[in-house]
């Protein structure tokens, strides 16, 4: 069979994921220039993610790793030194570093944070809505609302967050040439050097404290070693939060019988609207990568050993042997099960504070907009252009209805 070539630009990621589908659990595509087998039946994908035959540690087990390095633009997903990229012990250690600021007691202190960062955001919104103005509540709410609660997280400043969102959403594009991923990942590095440095003059009770700390005891994370796990958190603790929160947005706006049967049931409604749309729209299409320690013979065919390996998370959500009616959008599903957060060792450390971002922000969005509706029925809505990243570049919504606009006009 010949090698499949993923879009770089997601032109049409559910039929591109339908086509990898058909073409057996798993199969050989080609990534921006790299092969690897592509993963998307979701019991194949589970059996793979806690197979101890399967690393993620390139510089031990991936045989290309030196040329791949060199040229991919992606390179940042295999160069960077965390727990990401990490296998057996040293995965378990760095892991062991991060925990505590991901702990349920720390998420459940986040969650009056959460919330009133969600109500700023909101209020901001509806005075742009009052003046009759079209919202993109990806850029306004999406986007900001998992940005500040990481940024509080690591101790980061408010002002930090116009220098450092550029960079973290260009780890995701996957349409930029090598060079300019190349010199985007140094600028990140840079950036979170100067905010090491900061932080150790002005050091306080957060994430950043306690990695600075275990760096510099010497034994258990290297200089390197800290600014890639800053990486690694604000990252996927920032990028996958806003297509989660915003798929669900675009979900409820396009199947309104599902929105009201959440506005009109329990508050449990929220937590199954998160489930739902991570199982239907994984906010993480592919996440490179993973490679066989040894000749690993699943599912029919021999991944080599050596060889690289790609879990294909979007389309494992909508698989026809996993879920009845898989395409469809349906909050009251009894099994929501899905892979969006990973399986096994590197499960999302992160998921708690997602899900718990989830929850709040749908339901403060949709108490203080119960009306709001898609511009234009939702009509030309262009996908993030990344083979990583999974939802809509955009999200434009009219917040108030056309009714209550007009007053608020009048008044002006």
């Amino acid at each position: 069979m010949d090698v499949f070539k993923l879009d770089p630009a997601a032109s049409d990621r559910i039929g591109e994921d339908s086509a990898l589908r058909a073409r057996g659990p798993l199969t050989q595509v080609d990534i921006l220039g790299v092969q690897a087998w592509a993963v998307s039946n979701p019991q194949v994908l589970k059996d793979l993610l806690t197979d101890k035959r399967v690393s993620k540690d390139p510089r031990q087990h991936y045989a290309e790793f030196e040329s791949v390095a060199a040229r991919w633009p992606l390179a940042i997903w295999i160069v960077v030194q965390n727990m990401f990229t990490a296998y057996g012990g040293d995965h378990r250690k760095l892991r062991r570093l991060v925990a505590p600021a991901f702990s349920a007691r720390r998420t459940e202190q986040m969650i009056p944070v959460i919330r009133d960062i969600a109500d700023e955001l909101l209020d901001a919104m509806q005075e742009r809505a009052r003046r009759g103005e079209t919202v993109d509540v990806r850029a306004q709410f999406a986007h900001k609302l998992p940005i500040q609660v990481i940024f509080r997280l690591m101790g980061l400043a408010p002002e930090w967050e116009a220098r450092l969102a550029g960079p973290v959403h260009n780890v995701f594009a996957t349409t930029l040439p090598e060079e300019e991923q190349r010199a985007n990942y140094q600028n990140l590095a840079q950036l979170l050097s100067e905010f090491v440095a900061e932080k150790r003059e002005r050091p306080g009770d957060d994430l950043t404290g306690d990695l600075i700390t275990a760096s510099d005891e010497g034994t258990q994370l290297s200089g390197q070693q800290l600014v890639d796990t800053l990486i690694l958190v604000i990252s996927a603790g920032f990028e996958t939060t806003v297509g989660l929160i915003t798929n669900a947005l675009r979900n409820l706006l396009t199947h309104p019988d599902e929105l009201r049967r959440v506005q009109q049931g329990p508050a449990e409604g929220w937590d199954a609207v998160v489930e739902e749309t991570l199982r239907r729209d994984a906010p993480v299409a592919f996440l490179p990568l993973r490679y066989a320690v040894e000749d690993i013979d699943i599912a029919g065919v021999r991944i080599g050993k050596g060889e690289a390996i790609l879990a294909a998370y979007s389309a494992t959500g909508r698989d026809a042997t996993a879920h009845e009616r898989a395409d469809e959008f349906d909050v009251g599903r009894s099994d929501k099960a899905h892979l969006a957060f990973g399986h096994g060792v590197h499960f999302c450390i992160g998921a708690p504070l997602a899900r718990a971002e989830g929850h709040i922000g749908l339901s403060a969005f949709f108490d203080r907009f119960p009306d709001a509706r898609l511009a234009d029925g939702g009509a030309g809505l262009a996908p993030m252009e990344s083979i990583i990243s999974n939802s809509p570049r955009e999200l434009p919504v009219d917040l108030l209805p056309s009714v209550e606009r007009s007053k608020a006009e009048a008044l002006a």
